[in-house]
């Protein structure tokens, strides 16, 4: 038993030990020790310094000799570099490399050293020092060379004819789009009759002829201005391209107009999926509107009958769902727009909105209201109001404002949110067709000497006799109060021309007085009556008849 034990003890051993020998074989390739790779062995990356004594670099320093640090070894090359190039016995073949202690020098006519090359600098570009320095020596000399051969006496004079030359085809060119702009501005002008007719927007002269004319011309300039700086601006790299020392500022300009012109390419072919959403989403609303436009059509027409939804109600119905569809469309289409998570775009939304909530409250107090009216429907454009102390017709309903024209025609604009919180009269509500119309009244006060069939007989005569004053139904007459001298007598009367009432009250009032007369009738207080015994009425000598004599006080004695 123990054997058996120590067996399966040594067979589990053996294949652990297998196990583990595969896998080593495994990460070391034919059998080979694996290494370990010390970390002082990894090359460390080093911050570099260009050598550029004439603005094209050369080559890099990347390590320091000494206290000698990188940049000031760079800079100090360069230098040296101008020195030789100040020498105008300059031969390619006194670039010498002298070995020295540590470094191989590069060396200019045996005395002049330019830069020493050590072990170090070797390594950090992958190369020996010998041919490391045979590379730097050759850059060297040609740049050298190159920059003698550019600043010659021949080349700056062919490149100041080329530089002229340029400016000159330049200038043909502006010349030639400003003749091309001016003849453009003066055919307009000659055919100001044929081409500009104005802007007319429902009879209403937005732009006249000549001013339209005025901003098309001011436009015309205004893109002429810009063709010209484009021009200008797409020229100067040309003309720095001509002379050495501006040839960099030739990139430097291309970049400035390549970089935002790249930028606002790739930002578009990356917002084209956005933009196809987009218009998808705007024209299935733009048709909802136009499905739900043809049934509010319908019911404005009263073609669509529907029970407690009057058919003057559907167009502002129509212009609250327009608003809550566009409020809705512009909510699913914020994601899709460029910007839409940027914090200073949320920002400046919260900043609109706190502002309108801030600056229109009584806007929306009116608007509010003017929406509770609708549907109030106290009142209908044309129809003769009073609201508070204004009488008119109203002319305009709006979001915010009822405006009312009163019968001296002055134009008054009421708030909505005041029309709300005030009692409006509607004189037009009963005088349109299968209506009996408004009732106007009128009252007179006559003493009690009267009797009151005659006055009644007089008023309904004077009812009779004013136009615009229905004969069916018939005018009719309450006594309203018995006073202590005199009764109350209201004349009233049918008539549907409820917004020309101040005249009717005008014509009714002089026939009461002509009819009051002829029934021989004095509309006068009996207060004065009382007192006045013996003088002359107060009725027209035209009423009175030919024997007619003021009565007199009567005076009688006890024995009569």
């Amino acid at each position: 038993m123990n054997r058996t034990k120590a067996f399966r003890i040594l067979f589990i051993s053996l294949i652990f030990t297998t196990i583990l020998w595969g896998q080593n074989s495994a990460s070391k390739p034919d059998g080979k020790t694996a290494t370990t790779i010390k970390p002082d062995a990894i090359p460390t990356i080093r911050e570099r310094y260009p050598v550029a004594p004439f603005k094209d670099t050369l080559f890099f320093i990347h390590n320091k000799i000494g206290s000698f640090s990188p940049e000031k070894r760079a800079k100090a090359i360069a230098e040296r570099i101008q020195q030789i190039y100040s020498d105008p016995l300059f031969e390619a073949d006194s670039l010498k490399i002298v070995p020295a202690d540590i470094t191989l020098d590069i060396v200019y006519k045996e005395a002049f050293i330019i830069m020493s090359i050590t072990t170090l600098d070797a390594q950090s570009v992958g190369k020996d020092s010998q041919t490391l320095a045979a590379q730097n020596v050759k850059l060297i000399a040609e740049s050298i060379l190159k920059a003698k051969e550019n600043n010659a006496p021949i080349k700056w004079m062919k490149r100041i004819a080329l530089e002229l030359l340029f400016i000159g085809c330049i200038c043909l060119l502006l010349f030639g789009i400003n003749v091309v702009f001016r003849k453009f501005k003066y055919f307009l002008i000659r055919n100001e009759n044929k081409y500009f007719k104005g802007i007319l927007i429902k009879n209403f002269h937005i732009l006249s002829p000549s001013n339209q004319l005025y901003f098309t011309l001011r436009i015309i300039g205004i893109i002429r201005t810009i063709v010209f700086i484009f021009v200008i601006y797409l020229s100067l790299p040309l003309l720095f391209s001509v002379f050495p020392s501006t040839v960099g500022y030739t990139t430097t300009l291309i970049h400035w107009i390549m970089k935002p012109a790249k930028f606002a390419l790739v930002s578009f072919i990356d917002f084209l999926p956005n933009l196809f959403s987009i218009i998808v989403i705007v024209v299935l609303f733009r048709y909802a509107l136009k499905i739900i436009k043809y049934f509010v059509d319908e019911i404005q027409k009263e073609n669509i009958n529907i029970d407690g939804f009057y058919s003057d109600w559907a167009k502002p119905t129509f212009n609250i769902v327009k608003v809550l569809l566009y409020a809705f469309m512009l909510v699913i289409i914020f994601p899709y727009l460029p910007g839409s998570e940027s914090p200073i775009f949320k920002g400046v939304t919260v900043f609109v909105g706190v502002l309108f909530s801030i600056g229109s409250s009584n806007a929306i107090a009116n608007m509010v209201a003017g929406l509770v009216i609708t549907y109030m429907r106290p009142f209908k454009i044309g129809d003769f109001i009073k609201i508070g102390d204004v009488n008119g017709e109203v002319i305009e309903k709006t979001a915010l404002v009822v405006r009312v024209r009163t019968p001296k025609m002055e134009d008054i604009t009421i708030p909505n949110a005041t029309v709300l919180s005030s009692s409006s009269i509607n004189f037009s509500a009963n005088t349109r067709t299968n209506t009996k119309g408004l009732v106007i009244h009128s009252t007179v006060t006559i003493g009690y000497d009267v009797p009151w069939r005659e006055v009644h007989k007089a008023l309904i005569e004077a009812a009779n006799r004013t136009d615009l004053i229905e004969k069916e139904p018939k005018p009719f007459v309450l006594q309203t109060s018995l006073d202590d001298f005199y009764v109350s007598y209201e004349i009233n009367a049918f008539t549907k021309e409820a917004t020309k009432q101040p005249l009717i009250y005008s014509n009714l009032h002089q026939n009461i007085q002509d009819c009051f007369n002829e029934a021989g009738i004095e509309i006068m207080s009996p207060h004065y009556k009382a007192l006045r015994d013996g003088n002359h009425t107060t009725i027209p000598e035209s009423y009175l008849s030919r024997d007619y004599q003021p009565s007199v006080f009567q005076v009688k004695t006890k024995d009569e």
